[in-house]
């Protein structure tokens, strides 16, 4: 856009005289400066700059620059290698120069290189265009990506020798001390996809066009030329983003979010040997550095939406039709009252644009008050301009313009101000912009990653703690607690660093070990998918023969000797006794491992020797971690008993004495576990119980499950993404998604209530008083409605009454405070308060809207409303009834709505400490309950007011429950526990 500005202004001065070069000048800029720059997304803006038509286009997104290149112009002058090796010294912070006769090649094609490396980010001096007198520049002692004449190229090699030399003339990448750069490759894998697909690209306009005819319209002409730009333009982002996805997808797996630690020897050594040295020195880069802080902030780019499954967003962002807005003519004379003028005549154009267009098109619509905001706030009508931003919150808050909102608020006159604190949107939005510049203003974390590095001094519990998550061994502090038992058995209740790096190393080594078990293809077929080798003893004498004990997360094999083969001992679930005996030889008596399972009558022996205690206890453990799995119906409790296991086995071989078995025993946790009365699954509840899972597998500590909802999927979206999902929101403020991907809050809120208002909106209410609005297909949120003043404790959606009507839903706030929202244009059709302490939910029935109270419960019909009081803590309707739960007993309450002075039906739940949340299942309803001892669900039948089941649901009280298609029922239960059971409806 910028070329084709400076091409219109050089036809103007052609035909004018040298005297008028400084107004002419002065007319252009101030010209240019009235054009509204566009924010992030599918709207260009286009104006008119005789002879041409010029289009202004936006970023595509928040993170990337705006892309106004010919991205294909790197690929016109070198091959796929020669760019692989150019990306590389940029990655590897080389002192880079470009070189060209042609001085506008240096900057396109350097600019195209600082997009292809997206989302990491040049950190050095950039200075694509050196003269002769900056040449000097290049003696810098540090990294930089410079660019200068061809004419200079002997000058600048002569200077330095490890210079990186790319003459884009003549397609060359060379060292100035070799003919050639002796520089590591990209990964073998990453390399070979780049060229495949960098092959496959189609570069040439002229062939693209040559079956079309001639165009007779020159700004025609150009728009054909931009949208073949801007498709070849996308295929190469897709291509550059791959690259970097295969490059650094996995150094995430190595981040310690909480701990802001990185481990780059583990990483280093989980890549293969012939990448080491590219990866040696990217590592210690600033540009990974920048990479891995962005990662740690848990940054929402599309290097994250692609890692995380969600590559179809990208794909279709990238593909969205593009919308252009054009701008007035540009007033001739430049005078005060013309460009007033001009301000009112764009003010009125985008105010006719937002009227036309469909609330559907809200993006549309953001980009629309976006600019209409910028325009009103260079008018000087800074009271409309935050109008306009405040409607931003209902259409896109991607694009909030949060530091100029903070300098049009520190303009406002008195007299405006008071103005506009007279309108309660634009109070609040005043006091959040005073909010945030107070946030900014306060001395935050730098932001630094830090390697993680093996400890020089003793280390108490907490350190541990620490240092132990930190190398990514384990999260659970629990289990860590055990094992610094384990390590400082006997001793002083600390661990020596000697002591903390034998441990670190041996776990290391066998997990390494266990990596480089080569089993033949005959032993593999007995296997799973999954299924891994952990642990191998030495080789044995057994009752099946002579070889190696294999332990898998599944079972036991023998790995027989001489011409390997399998035999399999047993499955964990299948064991019924493990015990240790002697086998007489000679004049001793060797230790046996005897193993009873349930599929054979003789039992399993095996002189394991030395090695037959540590056999023992981790066979015992994984044992009893399989049983309660199975019971519990929670695979965690089997990968949590391995995790003993293996721990087991490094505590042993890195303590090398006596009391090493002892130690190790304090990590049989499953195994004394099995044995309490609270860990017994009763039949009932066993039978029901279909699956568990745990939310907070990465969080530490554990967080409790506040919401849950459901989502069904559409068969037609399937291949997109629009699988059916389920939504649960954790205690610190997060928002996981099951099964598409994980996505976190902007803000770090509790979410107190979740509704599906419709296939596009998915509502959040958070005790921060604002209502989030996520797309459930995109899984993302920028939009929220801030009309409450209090933690929004309920969501409630009115039926339709048919197809064409509009939906209309309902929020409350703990203040009392109900507000009634036209679902498709996000207004408030109206807004009430309820008397009370604490509205604490509301529900839809009989054309009346019920509202729970801490203290009453009250049904409101127009004006009219009725209060019953009782101490409640949730309702839901059933039929011509309203059920509801005590908060402090085990007691449930039944109302006939259409008469409210007939008799309430009372209902018992026995050892039931107070009622959390219920819900509707076909004829039942399902209650959560904090248990006296446990969390407990209790299901209701509606028709003989009897509890037909009673479920030990968690080991904390059940917080939330939601329905998946009235075929199963899931739960989510307070942090002791943490975890979401997923029951079968009958």
């Amino acid at each position: 856009a910028l070329r084709d500005c400076l091409s219109s202004f050089l036809l103007q001065l052609k035909t004018s005289r040298m005297c008028e070069f400084e107004e002419q000048v002065k007319e252009f800029s101030a010209k240019l400066a009235l054009v509204p720059i566009p924010p992030p997304g599918p709207l260009h803006v286009v104006f008119n700059l005789r002879p041409f038509q010029i289009e202004l286009p936006s970023r595509l997104d928040v993170d990337r620059p705006v892309m106004d290149l010919d991205l294909h112009l790197p690929f016109l002058c070198f091959k796929p290698e020669q760019i692989l090796e150019i990306i590389s010294s940029i990655l590897m912070e080389q002192r880079v120069v470009f070189l060209s006769t042609d001085w506008a090649k240096l900057t396109l094609v350097a600019e195209c290189f600082m997009i292809f490396i997206h989302p990491l980010r040049w950190q050095h001096p950039f200075v694509p265009v050196l003269s002769r007198q900056m040449l000097d520049f290049i003696m810098a002692p540090t990294a930089f990506l410079m660019g200068c004449h061809t004419s200079h190229f002997e000058e600048v090699a002569e200077e330095l020798d490890d210079l990186v030399l790319i003459d884009i003339d003549k397609g060359t990448v060379l060292s100035s001390s070799s003919n050639r750069l002796e520089l590591p490759d990209v990964p073998l894998t990453a390399k070979d996809c780049f060229i495949f697909q960098a092959k496959g690209l189609q570069l040439h306009y002229d062939l693209d066009v040559c079956r079309a005819g001639s165009h007779t319209d020159i700004n025609e002409l150009r728009a054909h030329r931009r949208q073949w730009q801007r498709k070849v333009n996308t295929v190469i982002l897709n291509i550059t983003l791959e690259l970097t996805v295969n490059i650094f997808s996995e150094v995430c797996d190595f981040l310690n979010y909480e701990h802001r630690v990185f481990n780059s020897e583990e990483f280093l050594r989980s890549r293969e040997t012939t990448d080491h040295e590219f990866y040696k020195k990217v590592l210690d880069t600033h540009i990974f550095h920048s990479f891995l802080r962005d990662r740690l902030n848990q940054k929402n780019d599309a290097f994250t939406l692609n890692i995380n499954g969600l590559f179809h967003l990208i794909f279709f962002f990238f593909f969205l039709p593009i919308k252009t807005f054009k701008l007035p003519e540009f007033p001739p004379p430049l005078a005060y009252q013309y460009v007033q003028s001009y301000y009112n005549d764009l003010i009125k154009e985008l105010s006719k644009a937002i009227s036309t267009s469909t609330p559907d098109d809200s993006a549309l619509m953001a980009r629309f008050y976006y600019l209409r905001g910028l325009v009103n706030s260079v008018a000087g009508k800074r009271v409309d301009a935050l109008r306009d931003f405040q409607s931003l919150y209902k259409t896109d808050m991607d694009i909030f313009p949060a530091k100029l909102l903070n300098v049009l608020v520190k303009s406002l006159p008195a007299e405006e101000r008071r103005m506009a604190e007279r309108r309660p949107d634009l109070k609040r939005l005043i006091t959040r912009v005073n909010e945030n510049e107070r946030e900014r203003a306060r001395p935050i974390d730098d932001g630094t990653v830090k390697r993680f590095e093996l400890p020089k001094k003793h280390l108490h519990m907490e350190d541990f703690v620490r240092r132990v998550q930190e190398s990514g061994i384990v999260k659970d502090h629990g289990t860590i607690q055990r094992l610094f038992e384990a390590l400082t058995v006997g001793q002083q209740k600390q661990v020596d660093p000697e002591t903390f790096c034998f441990f670190y190393n041996y776990w290391k080594e066998t997990e390494g070990a266990a990596q480089d078990v080569d089993l033949p293809a005959g032993v593999l077929e007995h296997l799973v998918t999954d299924e891994c080798v952990y642990k191998l003893s030495s080789s044995v004498k057994t009752s099946h023969g002579v070889g190696k004990i294999a332990m898998t997360q599944r079972r036991l094999f023998l790995l027989t000797e001489g011409r390997p083969g399998y035999v399999e001992i047993t499955k964990f679930r299948d064991i019924e006794n493990v015990k240790i005996s002697s086998t007489p030889f000679l004049l001793l008596r060797i230790p046996t491992l005897k193993i009873k399972t349930s599929l054979r009558k003789e039992m399993f022996e095996a002189n394991l020797k030395s090695e037959c205690d540590l056999w023992h206890l981790m066979i015992k453990e994984m044992w009893a971690g399989r049983k309660m799995a199975d019971d519990h119906k929670d695979p965690q409790f089997m990968e949590q008993a391995l995790t003993n296991a293996l721990l087991m086995d490094a505590v042993v071989g890195c303590l090398q004495s006596q009391k090493a078995i002892f130690a190790a025993t304090k990590l049989a946790y499953f195994d004394k576990k099995k044995l309490e009365v609270p860990m017994m699954v009763p039949k009932t509840t066993s039978e029901t119980l279909k699956h568990k899972i745990n939310p907070s597998l990465d969080q530490t500590p554990p967080q409790a499950v506040d919401v849950l909802l459901y989502t069904p999927g559409r068969s037609a979206e399937r291949l997109i993404g629009g699988n059916p999902k389920l939504w649960c929101a954790l205690s610190n403020g997060k928002v996981l998604v099951f099964d598409a991907a994980s996505w976190s809050m902007q803000k770090n809120s509790v979410q107190n209530c979740m509704l599906a208002v419709n296939q596009q909106q998915l509502w959040i209410g958070s005790k921060d008083s604002f209502i989030y609005i996520i797309n459930p297909w995109s899984v993302s949120c920028n939009k929220q409605l801030t009309e409450h003043r209090c933690e929004v404790t309920g969501l409630a959606l009115e039926e339709r009454t048919d197809k064409f009507s509009q939906t209309v839903a309902y929020s409350c706030s703990e203040d009392g405070s109900v507000i009634v929202w036209d679902v498709s244009t996000l207004q408030v059709r109206r807004q009430f308060r309820v008397s009370c302490d604490r509205l604490q939910c509301i529900q839809i029935h009989t054309s009346m809207l019920w509202c729970c109270k801490s203290a009453s419960h009250t049904a409101m019909n127009a004006p009219f409303y009725y209060i019953i009081t009782q101490n409640l803590t949730t309702a839901i309707s059933q039929s011509e009834q309203l059920w509801a739960g005590l908060a402090d007993a085990g007691e449930l309450c039944v109302w006939h709505c259409r008469d409210l002075n007939k008799p309430f039906i009372r209902i018992q739940l026995k050892d039931c400490a107070g009622v959390v949340c219920m819900i509707k299942v076909k004829n039942q309803i399902w209650v959560g309950c904090q248990g006296k001892t446990r969390g407990k669900i209790y299901v209701v039948n509606t028709d003989r007011y009897t509890v037909e089941k009673e479920l030990m649901a968690h080991d904390d009280s059940v917080q939330t429950l939601c329905s998946a298609e009235d075929r199963y029922v899931l739960s989510g239960a307070a942090r002791a526990d943490g975890k979401i059971a997923i029951w079968k409806v009958e």
